[in-house]
């Protein structure tokens, strides 16, 4: 029998640490900060991006609003703070102290009113002292014209120091670019993966954690050393399978995780070229490597995600016809690559 890249012992350490990681993210806190002019729409935006209603919606235009807070499962908080008109109120200490602790701030600005007024434009200045972590949400862009002559008015007024994300909360138009966008942020903090489990659209996550970990393997596999990549790759790989099963609410072990992999990416036909021939041919060397390791995981991923996505009960018998179908397709990805070069 053909001996295993890594031992029983070496994954059970890899599943342990990488589930630790992925586990610690989901013990942490998250505040997002928001303000605009109750006409915004700034409920009905989180209640769009989020799984499931989380604020009230409909506040009259002009209505002085407090402070509100909406706790998500008690780990994600939303503060929804007064409209322009009272930040210099005497909420305005409270108000700039929940933007300084803030782990996004999410600016509001009506594409159907007054865009970036000079009171706007002051605010924003304002809480960029405390806090850079900005995003300007452009809504209801579906009662708008011209919006990309908005969006640039936007950026040229606050000197391209912020993501500008055009969405409608009513149509759910670009919904996605605004997760994507919070995802981005949070992710330097090391909490994308717990706003991530509560977010609506779980499928652009998906893709995006994928494909990520497909460039990643990409790195790892352009190691010029026979076998110095099985360690890293496993982790890689071991750490996306988490992920994605904490995405979808899919528990997952350590054994059906080590014996879908076995089936699947070390059990493959990839594994014998990646490993055994293209490292040890002088020249042809890192970039096939490189491909193969990133086909291999990108197909993983999608079949996992296909699964989950379908109820698919997955073990190491649903999962590997599912991973043959994605590797097909990888492969023939990179075939018309290579044509057009």
């Amino acid at each position: 029998m053909e001996k295993q890249p890594f031992s029983d012992e070496q994954f059970d350490k890899i599943f342990a640490e990488q589930s630790a990681e992925i586990n610690k993210q989901l013990d942490q806190e998250i505040l997002i900060a928001m303000i605009g002019d109750v006409n915004a729409g700034k409920s009905s935006t989180i209640n769009r991006l989020m799984d499931g209603e989380v604020a009230r919606v409909g506040a009259k235009p002009g209505e002085t609003v407090s402070i509100e807070k909406y706790a998500l499962h008690d780990k994600i908080v939303f503060v929804d703070t007064p409209g322009l008109q009272d930040v210099n109120s005497e909420n305005s200490q409270q108000t700039l102290k929940f933007f300084k602790e803030a782990d996004v701030v999410l600016f509001f600005l009506n594409a159907a009113g007054t865009v970036l007024s000079d009171y706007e434009l002051q605010t924003l200045k304002q809480i960029r002292e405390v806090n850079q972590d900005i995003l300007i949400v452009l809504n209801k862009i579906d009662a708008a014209e011209d919006v990309g002559d908005l969006v640039k008015y936007i950026q040229d007024n606050t000197a391209y120091n912020y993501p500008v994300v055009p969405i409608s909360s009513r149509t759910g138009e670009n919904m996605s670019m605004l997760q994507n966008q919070i995802l981005r942020i949070l992710e330097k903090g090391k909490k994308d993966v717990l706003m991530a489990t509560h977010m609506a659209d779980k499928s652009s996550t998906a893709k995006k954690w994928i494909l990520a970990s497909g460039a990643s393997a990409a790195a790892i596999g352009a190691i010029p050393l026979p076998g110095a990549d099985f360690g890293p790759l496993t982790a890689l790989q071991v750490a996306m399978m988490i992920k994605l099963a904490k995405l979808y609410n899919k528990p997952i072990t350590k054994d059906r995780a080590k014996e879908m992999i076995i089936a699947t990416v070390v059990g493959s036909v990839g594994r014998t070229i990646f490993r055994q021939v293209v490292k040890l041919i002088p020249g042809a060397g890192s970039v096939a490597a490189g491909s193969v390791a990133a086909t291999m995981t990108i197909s993983l991923g999608y079949a996992v995600k296909y699964a989950y996505e379908r109820d698919i009960d997955l073990d190491a018998n649903s999962l590997k016809p599912l991973y043959n179908m994605f590797l097909k397709e990888e492969q023939e990805k990179e075939k018309k690559k290579k044509k057009k070069k």
